[in-house]
C-alpha cells in the first residue's frame, strides 16, 4: 500500500494526499455490533448523544454522586474497561464509558483526538465527572480536552500507556508504510492544516504542562506500542502526577495490581507512591 500511494503521488497527489490520510485516521478494529454486544455493555444504560448533529454512544453504569469518565483508545471501544470497571463498583459510583468517533458503536468513519474530546465535553457536561480515565490515543485525548476544554468538574485523571508526540505517531505510521519524502511531507502539511498548529506543538506533554489537577501517568517499560519514554516525557512535563512504571503488562494494562492502585489514587488518600513501579 505504501509504494502504491509512493507512485500515485506522481500521477494524482491529491488523491494520494487523500489516501495516506485515510489510512491513518480510519481505524480497521474497534466496531461493535449492537446484537451481540459484550456482557459488560449490556449491563449498563446505553445513551446516544450528540455533537455537531452527529451521534455517539455512551454507556452509563449508574451510582453515587461520584461519576467517573472512562475514554479508550485507537481500534478499542468502552468494552475495554471491563476489568477496572469490576474495581470502580466498589466504591458505589456511577461510571460513563463512551465509543469514540468511528469505534464501537458511534457512526463516522475518521478518528481525530479534537473531534474525540468535543464528544468527551458533551459527556462532561452531562454527567459531570469528577474523574477521568484515558488509555493510549485516549489518555492523549484526556490530556488534550482538559488542557482545552478546562472546567470546574474534572479532579483527577488516569492516563494509561499514552503517546506524547503526534510527530512520533506520524513517523511510525510512516515507517511502517514506507512512505517517501514526498508523500509524508504532503501528509505533514494536511495534518498541519487540519488540526490548526505546528504539528510539534501536538504534544500530549505540553497539553499536560498546562493542567493543575492531581494526575496519575502508567506506562509498561516493554510497551510494544507506545515508547516507554512518551510515558515519561508526560509524567515530567505534568506539574502535579505521580508515574507509576509497570513491567510485563504491555501496552494494554490490563492488570489487578495497577487497577487497584488506580482505585487507591481516585478513592483513598493514600496507597499510591510517586514513581514506583509493579509488575
Amino acid at each position: 500500500m505504501g509504494l502504491y500511494i509512493n507512485l500515485l503521488s506522481y500521477i494524482a497527489p491529491a488523491k494520494a494526499n487523500a489516501m495516506a490520510y485515510k489510512y491513518f485516521s480510519q481505524p480497521l478494529y474497534g466496531r461493535l455490533n449492537r446484537k451481540r454486544l459484550p456482557i459488560i455493555l449490556r449491563e449498563a444504560q446505553p445513551e446516544t448523544l450528540y455533537f455537531n448533529g452527529t451521534a455517539f454512544q455512551t454507556y452509563v453504569w449508574p451510582g453515587n454522586g461520584t461519576t467517573v469518565l472512562l475514554v479508550h483508545g485507537w481500534e478499542s471501544n468502552a468494552a475495554r474497561w471491563k476489568l477496572l470497571i469490576s474495581y470502580l463498583r466498589k466504591a458505589g459510583c456511577t461510571i460513563v464509558a463512551l465509543d469514540a468517533p468511528a469505534h464501537g458503536l458511534t457512526v463516522g468513519k475518521e478518528f481525530t483526538i479534537p473531534g474525540y474530546a468535543a464528544c468527551i465535553d458533551v459527556v462532561v457536561h452531562k454527567h459531570r465527572p469528577q474523574y477521568l480515565v484515558g488509555h493510549s490515543l485516549g489518555g492523549a485525548t484526556v490530556l488534550y480536552y482538559q488542557a482545552h476544554y478546562p472546567n470546574p468538574y474534572i479532579e483527577k485523571m488516569v492516563v494509561l500507556g499514552a503517546p506524547s508526540e503526534f510527530n512520533a505517531i506520524l513517523n511510525n505510521y510512516k515507517k511502517m508504510l514506507g512512505f517517501s519524502k514526498r508523500v509524508f511531507g504532503n501528509l505533514v502539511a494536511f495534518c498541519t492544516d487540519k488540526y490548526g498548529m505546528d504539528l510539534k506543538d501536538f504534544s500530549a506533554a505540553e497539553f499536560a504542562r498546562k493542567i493543575d489537577i492531581p494526575g496519575l501517568i502508567v506506562h509498561d517499560r516493554g510497551d510494544e506500542t507506545v515508547d516507554y519514554k512518551e510515558g515519561k516525557r508526560i509524567a515530567d512535563a505534568f506539574p502535579n502526577a505521580t508515574f507509576i512504571t509497570t513491567s510485563g503488562m504491555g501496552h494494554r494494562l490490563h492488570d489487578d495490581k495497577l487497577y487497584t492502585k488506580v482505585y487507591d489514587f481516585l478513592f483513598e488518600e493514600e496507597g499510591v507512591v510517586s514513581n514506583e513501579e509493579i509488575a
